[in-house]
C-alpha cells in the first residue's frame, strides 16, 4: 500500500530533481529518500526517474503520477487541519465579530449557545460598530462576523443578508406617535441619535439619510451620543425623539424609557444584518459554527431575508 512518507519523499525529489536535495529539504538521510522512491516503483511497476549525472529526472509516468500525489497529500493535511479544528472547538478560544445593536438581541444568547455545545471553549466577541467589524476582517483579525449591511463593501468579502430589523421613530409624545412617520416630519424632528463617532458610515443612518434625500429632506439631529442606551433614555425623558432598531426598542424602552413608544416611518425601512467573511477564504470549524448558531439565533428574533 502507498504511504505519505513515501509519496513526500516522491514529490521532493520530483521537484528538486535531486535525491540529495530532496533529502536536505525532508531533513532524512539520503538512502532513506532513495529506499522511498524504490519501494514506491516496485508498488506501481514502473520507474518514476531515471539518472542523469548527479541527478534525477522524471518519466512520464512521475508525470503522470505528480498531481495525484498531490491531491493525496492535500486531502491529508485537510484531515489533519479538520481534526485540530475541532479539538480547537472543545478547549480553544472562539473569535467572532458582532456589531454594536446585535449585542442587545444576539449577543448573550449567540454565547449560551456555543458553551451549552462545547462547556469548555473560552469564547470572544468583537466589535462595536459595524465598521469596525469590517476592518478587522480585511486585515484578518477575524474569521467572520455578523454585522449591518448598508453601505457596506463588498470589495474582498462574500456578503450574506439574513435577516433585516425595522427602524422605528420613538417618542413620549403620543401625538408623534398616532400614525406612521413621513420624511417631511423625521427631517422637522429633534433627535437624539447614537453612533456619533461613526456617523458617515453607520448603518441605520445611511438608510435614514437615503430615505430622507429621496424626499429632499436633509437629516439634522439635535443630540449626538455614542450608545443607544443612552438615546433611548434621552428619548424616555422627553429632551428629544429617536430612530432606533425595533429590536432596540423592544428590549430597551421597557427598561430604559418606560413612558415612550415607538411608530413605524412612512414608508417603512429597514437594516439589513448579514455575515461577512473574506472571499474565498476556507473557514474554520470554529467559524463555521458561529455563523450557522448566529443565523439561526437571528432569524428567530428578526424577520428572515
Amino acid at each position: 500500500m502507498l504511504s505519505l512518507h513515501q509519496l513526500t519523499c516522491f514529490l521532493a525529489t520530483y521537484e528538486h530533481h535531486s535525491l540529495t536535495r530532496a533529502a536536505e529539504e525532508l531533513g532524512y538521510a539520503q538512502p532513506s529518500v532513495s529506499e522511498q522512491v524504490r519501494n514506491l516503483e516496485k508498488q506501481l511497476g514502473v520507474p518514476l526517474f531515471r539518472r542523469v549525472g548527479r541527478g534525477v529526472v522524471p518519466t512520464t509516468a512521475a508525470d503522470t503520477f505528480r498531481p495525484h500525489a498531490e491531491r493525496v497529500l492535500a486531502a491529508a493535511d485537510d484531515a489533519q487541519r479538520a481534526v485540530a479544528g475541532i479539538k480547537s472547538l472543545e478547549t480553544g478560544t472562539i473569535r467572532f465579530g458582532m456589531f454594536g445593536v446585535a449585542r442587545l438581541y444576539g449577543g448573550a444568547g449567540l454565547v449560551a449557545d456555543v458553551l451549552e455545545r462545547y462547556p469548555g471553549v473560552r469564547v470572544e466577541l468583537v466589535g462595536q460598530h459595524s465598521r469596525e467589524v469590517q476592518d478587522n476582517l480585511r486585515r484578518g483579525r477575524l474569521e467572520a462576523a455578523m454585522i449591518a449591511a448598508a453601505g457596506l463593501s463588498s470589495e474582498g468579502l462574500t456578503i450574506t443578508p439574513i435577516a433585516r430589523d425595522e427602524l422605528v421613530y420613538v417618542s413620549t409624545d403620543p401625538t408623534r406617535l398616532a400614525s406612521p412617520v413621513t420624511a417631511r416630519r423625521l427631517a422637522e424632528a429633534r433627535l437624539v441619535m447614537p453612533e456619533t463617532t461613526w456617523r458617515d458610515s453607520d448603518s441605520a443612518r445611511l438608510v435614514l439619510r437615503r430615505m430622507l434625500h429621496e424626499a429632499g429632506h436633509n437629516p439634522s439631529t439635535r443630540i449626538e451620543v455614542e450608545d443607544v442606551e443612552t438615546a433611548i433614555e434621552l428619548a424616555g425623558r422627553g429632551l428629544a425623539d429617536t430612530v432606533t432598531h425595533q429590536s432596540a426598542a423592544l428590549q430597551l424602552l421597557p427598561r430604559l424609557a418606560p413612558d415612550a413608544g415607538w411608530v413605524s416611518l412612512r414608508p417603512r425601512v429597514y437594516d439589513t444584518i448579514a455575515i461577512v467573511h473574506r472571499a474565498g477564504a476556507t473557514l474554520s470549524p470554529a467559524a463555521r459554527l458561529m455563523i450557522d448558531l448566529a443565523t439561526q439565533r437571528i432569524q428567530a428574533i428578526l424577520e428572515p431575508v
